[in-house]
């Protein structure tokens, strides 16, 4: 299946449906559908080709959402650029991908005036909002001059979209998804969500990742977008009034901030609460689940190379439920297989801990331009994910930890997960992160990394009080860190543990 089937069924079967809402502005699937075409011809007239890479760097907004599908209605391949990085890392990333035309909001104006000199190869830079002095022309003139170009129809196994990595231990890697990843996808939310036209999506993820999975699943079933460039609580919340939002996907620390907003009563008119990128804390799950009583939550396990590749169902967060299988990422998806295996491939008894692999119609080609490191990931059809942990009898996958982010403390393996559970339960914790340090008896000690609840204090030795009645003394943090600034967290809401442990690691060899 290709991507720009969506849309052409959205269009056929609810053409004057609310398609997007941005601000003030709302379109129906109609008017969506003949711009996207006017873009695609406009995007051909400059020369683009079928395979040719077109780069996007924008805050969430129905200009993105429609320049998605007209680079892929044209046969091109779409390159997200993350929001948040510097020039540099975005001129790598353009340069890398080969891309030959640039679309931009106009909050990144000043980005694009340093970088259109230092790369010749780009051919036309679109404005998508009020052309700058960099701009070549407008991506709103595109969508509303000429005639709607028929689609450039691609293959299944076709590239559709390079993503790069945070490149948090080198050089950011391109992920090369083909159609069939991200429709697979879409499909494969839409029926583990059960969702269907009635749903109203909140883009309150970044669209540049694939955490903003409603893209293409609220387009299949002919849904409503709602978007907004600045997202924090407040705005979603007014969001969620306005135009009845159903379902909202995003990252634990933002349901945390919602359940304890002085209006987090309106996040009850919800139908679904979505999170993944990160665990979720069982301190902020308590507290959202206290707040929300009625919502679903549903969580999703993937990668940038294998996306939603488990789910952890709304009635398995229900009261009542098990609370052991609240501690796992779900069960494998439709369609996608999960094994979990030694170092040699060959897979663990039930319960026994190892390296989780996976397959599925969602898997990436490989690396950009990286054959050596696509190797190295995909191995025998798998992909390799990183990430330590086991499965149950019943398929239910258990995350202990990434293996870089597990400690080895005086010989024993320590999940650096578990014992985040237990710290965020305590009461004077808003945010916490535990990272191994160097300690010259035990080699790596447990290190505590705790943002404090409003007006709040702690101890060391109040913290071990508490740890202790839960978990082992080798597990309990033997060393206490408090921050005064929130944690530094990726643009996926993942908290960057490689920056918390660089100050203590400087001028020492970690094993990972």
């Amino acid at each position: 299946m290709r991507l720009t089937q969506t849309l052409g069924r959205a269009v056929l079967v609810r053409p004057d449906a609310v398609a997007t809402i941005d601000g003030d502005r709302v379109r129906t699937w109609r008017q969506v559908h003949e711009r996207v075409g006017r873009m695609s011809a406009g995007l051909r007239g400059l020369g683009v080709q079928p395979g040719d890479r077109v780069a996007v760097l924008a805050n969430n907004c129905d200009a993105y959402f429609e320049a998605y599908f007209a680079i892929l209605w044209s046969g091109a391949v779409i390159v997200p650029l993350n929001t948040r990085l510097a020039p540099a890392e975005t001129q790598f990333q353009l340069a890398d991908a080969g891309a030959c035309v640039m679309l931009y909001g106009e909050e990144f104006a000043g980005v694009i005036a340093g970088l259109k000199p230092a790369l010749p190869q780009i051919r036309a830079w679109i404005a998508m909002d009020t052309p700058d002095a960099s701009a070549d022309l407008a991506l709103e003139a595109l969508a509303t001059e000429g005639e709607p170009a028929p689609e450039i129809e691609r293959k299944p196994e076709d590239l559709a979209g390079i993503f790069y990595t945070g490149g948090t231990t080198g050089l950011p890697k391109g992920v090369m998804l083909p159609h069939r990843a991200l429709a697979a996808m879409a499909v494969n939310l839409t029926m583990s969500l059960k969702v269907d036209h009635s749903i109203v999506n909140l883009h309150s993820a970044p669209m540049f990742h694939l955490a903003d999975i409603g893209t293409f699943m609220a387009t299949m079933v002919g849904g409503t977008h709602v978007f907004v460039r600045r997202l924090d609580e407040e705005v979603m919340l007014d969001m969620i009034e306005r135009w009845g939002v159903t379902h909202i996907f995003t990252v634990p620390a933002v349901i945390d901030r919602l359940a304890r907003h002085p209006r987090g009563e309106i996040a009850r008119a919800l139908k679904v609460l979505g999170y993944g990128g990160a665990p979720m804390p069982l301190g902020t799950y308590d507290a959202a689940r206290a707040r929300f009583p009625d919502l679903d939550f549903v969580q999703g396990f993937g990668m940038t190379e294998m996306g939603a590749h488990t789910f952890l169902e709304a009635e398995h967060h229900r009261p009542g439920a098990d609370p052991e299988k609240m501690k796992s990422v779900g069960q494998p998806a439709y369609g996608y297989e999960i094994k979990v295996v030694d170092p040699n491939g060959v897979e663990v008894p039930r319960r026994t801990l190892g390296e989780i692999i996976g397959r599925g119609d969602n898997m990436m080609l490989g690396y950009w331009n990286r054959p050596e490191e696509t190797q190295a990931a995909l191995k025998g059809g798998w992909m390799w994910s990183g990430d330590a942990g086991f499965m149950d009898e019943t398929g239910f996958v258990y995350i202990t930890d990434r293996f870089k982010d597990m400690i080895v403390s005086g010989g024993e393996n320590v999940y650096s997960i578990e014992v985040e559970n237990v710290v965020s339960r305590h009461p004077s914790v808003a945010e916490c992160a535990i990272i191994g340090v160097p300690d010259e008896k035990w080699g790596e000690r447990v290190h505590a990394v705790v943002v404090l609840a409003a007006g709040q204090t702690l101890t060391l030795e109040d913290l071990s009080v508490h740890c202790r009645a839960e978990i082992a003394g080798y597990k309990t943090p033997r060393s206490l860190q408090i921050l005064e600034t929130p944690l530094p967290r990726s643009a996926a809401g993942k908290v960057l543990k490689t920056d918390l442990r660089a100050p203590w690691w400087e001028g020492q060899a970690r094993r990972v």
